[in-house]
């Protein structure tokens, strides 16, 4: 072997020791740092917890979490969830689940269905059944569009049938008198509470005397609006009325002359008549 080959072959073990040493002793480093401490906590349920239940200290619990990645809206420990008064769950929670400001009501406040209102929202309720209620799978917290369907004028002065959208993406907070969020069970209701806001709310309530109120069901998690038109029973399929013109009306006949006249005559402040035949 010569000897330039030699001394190539020495560096390159040399740089090889050198570089797994290097890297020993940064995994070595490495291990040695301890992780950062957990020492913030967040307050959970201990508990399933169903909606109008009070919340207590034995019905909630603290976990740790890591600081200064709280989520929005929760509570870091009892005394902050509890510092202004008791509080009611308004949507039911599991074991462990995060409580949050938004599935309780405010210190104080009872588990009503005011307190599911969001800010500047109002509620409202539309009668359905079987068929306008979606066969009772609507459930509070899904999201509706409202249809109302009505009787106009036609162009041709017939009467139409006509269905509008008339409100989308609108949430339900609660089946006749039922609020929960979590039942699992369809439900053939006869009215059906929605979240509007106060111009909605005219719309719906002014609809009820005009037609028929009726239910779609939108997708979970879809919040883009639809493109909307009217339709009217010519998209049906169903050929428009033809206006049916109205018969004239019979012309009277002329009179018949008759070929005799009555003639008067008075004699001595006395009256007679007679008939005498009509010359041409």
């Amino acid at each position: 072997m010569r000897k330039g080959n030699f001394f190539i072959l020495l560096i390159a073990i040399a740089m090889g020791g050198g570089a797994a040493f290097l890297a020993r002793n940064w995994i070595a480093a490495q291990a040695t740092i301890a992780p950062p401490e957990q020492t913030g906590t967040i307050v959970v349920a201990a508990a399933p917890v169903g909606f109008g239940t009070a919340l207590t200290r034995d019905n909630v619990s603290e976990i740790p979490w890591a600081p200064g990645n709280m989520p929005e809206g929760s509570y870091a420990t009892k005394d902050e969830l509890f510092k202004d008064g008791r509080r009611v769950v308004l949507a039911p929670m599991q074991k462990n689940e995060l409580i949050l400001k938004t599935k309780i009501t405010g210190p104080g406040q009872k588990a009503s269905l005011s307190s599911l209102l969001e800010d500047g929202k109002r509620a409202v309720t539309v009668r359905v059944d079987d068929v306008r209620g979606v066969a009772g799978f609507v459930l509070p917290g899904d999201r509706v569009d409202v249809v109302l369907i009505r009787s106009v004028p036609g162009s041709n002065g017939s009467t139409e049938n006509i269905s509008d959208v008339l409100l989308q993406h609108v949430k339900v907070l609660a089946i006749d008198q039922l609020a929960n969020e979590r039942q699992e069970t369809p439900t053939v209701a006869k009215a059906v509470t929605l979240e509007v806001d106060t111009d909605q709310a005219q719309k719906v309530l002014l609809a009820t005397n005009v037609g028929k109120l009726s239910l779609i069901l939108r997708q979970a998690g879809e919040g883009h609006p639809a493109d909307i038109k009217r339709i009217t029973e010519r998209d049906l399929g169903r050929p428009e009325p033809v206006a049916v013109p109205a018969a004239p009306a019979p012309v009277a006949a002329p009179a018949r002359r008759s070929d005799t006249t009555t003639v008067a005559i008075i004699r001595n402040m006395k009256r007679e008549e007679y008939t005498v035949m009509r010359s041409n």
